[in-house]
């Protein structure tokens, strides 16, 4: 047969298909595979819907335009105008070698303004013209910590200067970290001027000065060089237009930096102290407390006007000076107290004595006859034992006895061996010992035969205590994060005096604990918030509604009374920066404080070490202490959270210290206090998360015990307790191992301490018994925090 010859199919030709309108239905859907057909507003520009489509993005994009500038002119509003607040700016160097009063005249120059009279340290006010604003620049001295942070509180802008040839030390480090911590408003950076660099390693210093702020504040985008004058100016602009950005903390709060101080003096070393300033923030109440860091929290007496001097526009007329009026006074109704705590009454819980009435009215029962007469000796019933018959009275004092709650199993093999068991009668009073039902034969017969165990001698059972006690430090010294709460029983004390104050917990989540038991008296000084949410609220929408208040932007005189003389003193160099508190704010409670470990520091935190909180406006010795911080922050059954002896890194935890009222999201830090008392460690920082008095902060102790002999489920344990009444005492609790086994105790062997126990599993000889027991912890109350150089005996804390 002839092959017909055929073409390569490359080679054959493929048309297109023929697309025709009048193709079927199912031809249609097949080419569409799925897609569905939709009409552009595009496809025909004419039509009435796309002009209307077009008309409604041009009108919100508008919209949002003018959002945006209404919100800058709102922000900038206070700013503007011959009274306007001048922009409070914090000059903080980073280096030793670096003048803060160099960088301030610099911009003083690129403003055209007279420099003369710029202090080395301290507020200085300029004019600028030029941006028809005025600044307000705080010369930081370096290595001073507490004003810095002050400082930054109350600052609209923070210029950070840098040296351009000496790096950033280990305290200017501590300064960002705790600047970072607690929140800065808007950052400028620049670099000190110096005639020695030269313009080829100019840029690489710059460039590599910027890189080391993005760390800290990512949102830099450029170093100004004051060495420069067209940066000088760029510097001016960037801190005397825009928006400073807020603090979230700052949200709603009152701040004023004061200009100047006076003090009267009164009576007992107190006085008046009048504050000049421009308030700043939310408006001033005059209801509200006022907060002077490291002083404490005082009343204001009245609020008056302080405005500037108005110049006349004749020459040689001089200022117009304006009469001060009072613009707000406290309501005697409505101002807050200055009681911050409870004061218990220690006899309240005492026994009183009985009445006149009680008293008659036992005579009168004692006369009736009413009086239970005592019983008569040898009256008295005594307790009978049930054993087997042939058993002495020695072997019968050593027999446990079964009464507690057992199953039904065990009732019937009393049945059965019922004929064969005698009544013995018992002069003392037994212990009672779970004996449930075994599994087995084997375990009855080891219980049968315990009377036979032996003590070892003395000396022999102490020697092999500490050689097993040493080796087991070395062996689990690596171990000491995953079992960090072991600790040896008391050979002097009896465990169930030395515990006496722990407890067994069936589980840690769900077990029920009152957080009303057993509270210590520092529970009875302190508040509790029925609902804190609620309370926030209240307080929120209170301040904003404040019709009395003072207007943020003006320029007013506060006087504060009963403060002492030593918080009139500025130091020079030091800002006075006071704080308006909320509603209740002045009330001591219970806080707990979500932190992490400060990744530079190194030092062993624990719990109860003293440190120096930092929240808000506030400072405060105390000696917190550590818990577990749940995912999620969620409480649990019974809101029972695990101590943890030390603060570790990497891990969330939560610090328990005892404090005032804090309201709102607040940033929080630990400080350590070092020799130098501008030098602080900076340990942890945190925000603040409730405050939760019935929060229940369990210690965890392990007893640990080492398996002497160990048949299948059973096994003789030692070293846990060393005499028997500690072991019938700690027998209701469950022992668990470090491998997974669970059991509980049986009875007890000797008088060393030994005991018997059953497992729900085979036991390994190498495995190690636990015994876990809670007790609850609580922090130690805290002292407000004084500067060193300035301390004062008292507070101003009425209590």
């Amino acid at each position: 047969m002839v092959q017909a010859h055929h073409h390569r199919p490359t080679l054959k030709q493929q048309n297109k298909p023929f697309k025709s309108k009048h193709a079927s239905k199912s031809a249609i859907k097949r080419t569409a595979k799925g897609k569905t057909s939709r009409t552009s507003p595009n496809s025909q520009p004419g039509t009435p819907s796309t002009a209307q489509a077009r008309q409604n993005r041009r009108n919100h994009a508008k919209q949002i335009q003018l959002q945006k500038r209404q919100s800058l002119v709102a922000a900038t509003r206070i700013f503007s105008g011959v009274d306007g607040a001048p922009r409070i700016v914090a000059v903080i160097p980073l280096s030793p070698d670096v003048k803060p009063w160099e960088v301030s005249k610099g911009l003083a120059e690129a403003l055209g303004v007279d420099d003369s009279d710029c202090p080395n340290t301290g507020v200085w006010k300029i004019k600028a013209e030029r941006f028809k604003t005025s600044l307000q620049l705080i010369n930081l001295p370096y290595r001073s910590l507490y004003p810095t942070l002050d400082a930054v509180k109350a600052a609209d802008y923070v210029l950070f200067v840098l040296s351009p040839t000496t790096e950033v030390d280990a305290w200017g480090d501590t300064l960002l970290r705790a600047l970072q911590a607690q929140g800065l408003p808007t950052v400028v950076s620049a670099v000190a001027p110096d005639s020695s660099l030269d313009s080829k390693t100019r840029p690489t210093v710059l460039k590599s000065l910027l890189s080391f702020m993005q760390y800290f504040v990512p949102s830099q985008t450029r170093v100004f060089d004051m060495h420069s004058s067209s940066d000088r100016i760029n510097a001016a602009r960037a801190l005397c237009e825009g928006r400073p950005d807020d603090v979230r903390w700052r949200e709603g709060r009152t701040w004023m930096l004061g200009e100047s101080v006076e003090f009267e003096e009164q009576a007992d070393g107190k006085g008046i102290l009048k504050v000049t300033g421009v308030v700043r923030g939310a408006a001033l109440s005059a209801n509200r407390l006022v907060h002077l860091p490291g002083w404490g929290d005082y009343q204001v007496e009245k609020v008056t006007s302080a405005p500037l001097p108005r110049h006349s526009k004749v020459p040689d007329a001089g200022g117009m000076d304006v009469e001060p009026a009072v613009l707000a006074e406290p309501d005697p109704e409505e101002a807050d107290s200055l009681v911050s705590s409870n004061d218990p009454d220690d006899l309240a819980n005492e026994q009183t004595w009985p009445t006149e009435e009680e008293m008659k009215g036992h005579a009168d029962s004692v006369q009736d006859g009413n009086e239970i007469p005592d019983a008569k000796a040898g009256t008295t019933p005594r307790k009978v034992k049930r054993v087997p018959k042939g058993w002495s009275d020695y072997q019968a004092a050593w027999i446990v006895d079964d009464d507690d709650e057992e199953g039904d199993g065990e009732e019937g093999s009393e049945g059965e061996e019922e004929e064969e068991m005698r009544d013995v009668e018992v002069e003392e009073r037994e212990t009672k010992v779970d004996n449930d039902d075994d599994e087995d034969n084997e375990m009855e017969s080891m219980t049968n035969r315990s009377v036979a165990f032996e003590d070892m001698d003395m000396a022999e059972e102490e020697k092999e205590l500490q050689q097993w006690r040493s080796r087991k430090r070395e062996e689990e010294e690596k171990d000491d994060l995953q079992f960090p709460d072991e600790i040896d029983t008391p050979l002097d004390i009896p465990a169930r005096t030395r515990f006496q104050r722990y407890r067994g917990l069936r589980s840690f989540r769900t077990s029920p604990w009152d957080p009303y038991e057993n509270l210590p008296r520092d529970y009875a000084r302190i508040f509790q918030f029925e609902d804190f949410k609620r309370t926030e609220r209240g307080v929120r929408r209170r301040a904003e509604e404040e019709v009395a208040a003072v207007q943020p932007g003006v320029r007013v005189t506060v006087h504060l009374k009963d403060v002492p003389q030593e918080a009139s003193r500025v130091e020079a160099g030091k800002p006075f920066v006071m704080f308006g508190i909320w509603q209740h704010e002045h009330k001591m409670t219970v806080l707990n404080f979500a932190v992490q470990r400060n990744t530079e520091y190194d030092g062993s935190v624990r719990s109860k070490d003293p440190l120096v909180l930092c929240v808000g406006p506030r400072r405060m010795h105390t000696r917190p202490i550590y818990s577990q911080h749940t995912r999620g922050g969620g409480k649990g059954y019974n809101n029972v959270h695990k101590f943890e002896r030390y603060l570790r890194h990497g891990d969330t935890y939560v610090a328990t210290t005892y404090g005032p009222v804090v309201f709102g999201k607040q940033p929080c830090m630990l400080l350590r206090e070092t020799d130098d008392p501008d030098a602080p460690h900076l340990v942890a920082t945190g925000t603040f998360l409730n405050p939760d008095t019935t929060r229940i902060i369990a210690k965890r102790i392990v007893l640990t015990g080492h398996p002497f002999k160990i048949h299948k489920k059973t096994a003789t344990v030692r070293y846990m307790f060393f005499n028997p009444e500690d072991v019938r005492y700690f027998a209701p609790i469950q022992l668990h191992t470090k491998y997974g086994r669970t059991g509980h105790i049986r009875e007890s062997l000797g008088t060393h301490g030994y005991f018997k126990a059953h497992f729900d599993g085979p036991m390994n000889q190498m495995d190690t018994v636990c015994m876990s027991l809670y007790k609850r912890v609580y922090p130690k109350w805290c002292e407000p925090w004084r500067p060193r150089s300035g301390q004062v005996d008292g507070d101003a804390m009425e209590e």
